[in-house]
Order: structure tokens, then C-alpha cells, then sequence
């Protein structure tokens, strides 16, 4: 049956692209389609859980009113990224509490796009199939 494999990009529209463009890839890593030819490769990520979701229209979870967007990264290391984002003057509300599924932090772009940071704790890794059959669990 054919299906929907993973997300293949992410585009929006930016007042700056360029300058918006250069801070995602300085504070993320992530590298725009612009400053690579098509036939060099993109950005790989790590194999994990993407969730996917609609959201009230009157959601408070993308910050001002007018914003219909938010992305959320997963990382390796929250306390890590918090702390390189914090030395490089951007502002990170790091959640107190772990949830169920792992720890959370909170920002937005230079154009007021909401992010959120992603730690999975092992349980949510736990329910990845591929770390279940790698663990022998499938």
C-alpha cells in the first residue's frame, strides 16, 4: 500500500529568507535549499518519531495570533543545545518538568516563528519499530 514515508521538507514564508535562512543553519544545523545544488545532499536526519497535528484556531501553542506554524526539532542533548542557543544571546524557555514522552524547550526565530525542542526520554524511543527490532523486542 502506498504511504506517506516522513516528512521531505519544511518551507514557509520569511520577511528575510536569506538572513532567516543563515540563522536556522547557524543555530541548527539545518542547511536551505538555496545553498546547496540539488544534487548534493540535503539534511539527513536520525530515524524517530514525528508527530503531526491540527490545532485549534485559537491555540495559544504558536505565540502571536497571526503565527500558524510551529516546528518541533528533536535533539540529542536539550540542557547541550539550551545552553549554545543561551551563549549565542537567544531566548530559551526550557520546560521545568520532564512529560511523559521527554523534555521540552521553547523559542522563537528572529521573526517570531515558534520552536520547540525535543529531548525523547527511552521510552518514547523504546516505540520506534526499528529500536524494537534491533532490541530483539519485534
Amino acid at each position: 500500500m502506498a504511504r506517506v514515508t516522513g516528512i521531505g521538507g519544511f518551507f514557509f514564508r520569511a520577511r528575510d529568507p536569506e538572513a532567516l535562512n543563515r540563522w536556522y543553519a547557524r543555530h541548527f544545523g539545518v542547511l536551505p535549499i538555496e545553498s546547496r545544488a540539488y544534487d548534493d545532499p540535503g539534511w539527513f536526519q536520525d530515524r524517530g518519531e514525528t508527530v503531526f497535528s491540527a490545532f485549534a484556531q485559537d491555540s495559544d501553542a504558536f505565540g502571536a495570533p497571526e503565527k500558524t506554524w510551529k516546528i518541533n526539532f528533536r535533539v540529542s542533548d536539550l540542557d547541550g543545545m539550551v545552553a549554545r542557543l543561551r551563549v549565542a544571546k537567544v531566548a530559551v524557555e526550557l520546560h521545568p518538568e520532564p512529560y511523559p514522552n521527554g523534555r521540552f524547550a521553547e523559542l522563537e526565530d528572529p521573526e517570531g516563528n515558534r520552536i520547540q525542542l525535543w529531548e525523547p526520554n527511552a521510552a518514547s524511543i523504546a516505540r520506534d519499530p526499528a529500536s524494537r527490532r534491533r532490541l530483539g523486542e519485534d
